[in-house]
């Protein structure tokens, strides 16, 4: 792992809750929240889930291989080196586009009129036009990135590397690390979104699992 630097804050990352695993569910992929309910990637199905009852709610079936969003009324999801567009309430798929560096593409999240796209190896997070899209802007990190979120005008990744995992908040001006979750010992982060408030609902890859981590107050950033 990185040597965290004099600037850096780091911390435990302290699990709230951990749900799964689920019939049917081999990995978990991309995570995102609607506002109610967490969505999940599975590989080949989308699910909601009520994070109060841990109940799946809905399932769809489309290539769901990484990242999920949500933009307020619509799901994207990253699947077979795509971005499809989906409505919520049928699964149907609305519109698709071919994701920047497809193969590397990971997490994704909605912000401020744009999707952002984590891609793994290049350790990089993507601004793309969810109409065109194109890359507006990358920001570099010196992670593996495996989640992305946005949350009060912060920006934070997962990282798993190296068999350990972190939840991140970085400066997107530059990338500079400001603040490190890290994980416990073999709960490792797959995919990532924050319910907007107080909480990251963190993808466990393997485990076909989804634990809900608390976010720091801002006391502790």
């Amino acid at each position: 792992m990185d040597k965290p630097r004099d600037d850096e804050d780091t911390q435990p990352a302290e699990l709230l809750r951990e749900y799964g695993p689920f019939p049917g569910t081999v990995a978990v992929h991309g995570v995102t929240h609607d506002g109610e309910q967490v969505w999940f990637a599975s590989g080949e199905s989308l699910h909601s889930m009520d994070p109060v009852t841990g109940k799946l709610e809905r399932s769809f079936s489309v290539p769901c291989d990484a990242g999920t969003a949500f933009d307020g009324e619509h799901l994207f999801q990253l699947g077979e080196g795509c971005i499809r567009k989906l409505d919520p309430k049928t699964g149907r798929v609305l519109k698709t586009l071919p994701a920047p560096g497809q193969t590397n593409a990971s997490g994704l999240a909605w912000a401020e009129g744009s999707l952002w796209m984590g891609q793994y190896r290049s350790r990089t997070i993507l601004q793309v036009d969810p109409e065109t899209g194109a890359v507006l802007r990358t920001i570099q990190s010196n992670r593996f990135v495996t989640g992305v979120t946005w949350v009060e005008g912060e920006l934070w990744h997962g990282t798993w590397e190296d068999g350990a995992s972190e939840i991140r908040r970085i400066d997107p001006a530059d990338g500079r690390v400001l603040t490190r979750l890290s994980m416990p010992e073999g709960k490792n982060v797959s995919g990532l979104e924050s319910d907007g408030r107080d909480t990251f609902y963190a993808g466990g890859g393997a485990s076909g699992m989804v634990r809900a981590v608390k976010r720091p107050s801002r006391s502790r950033r």
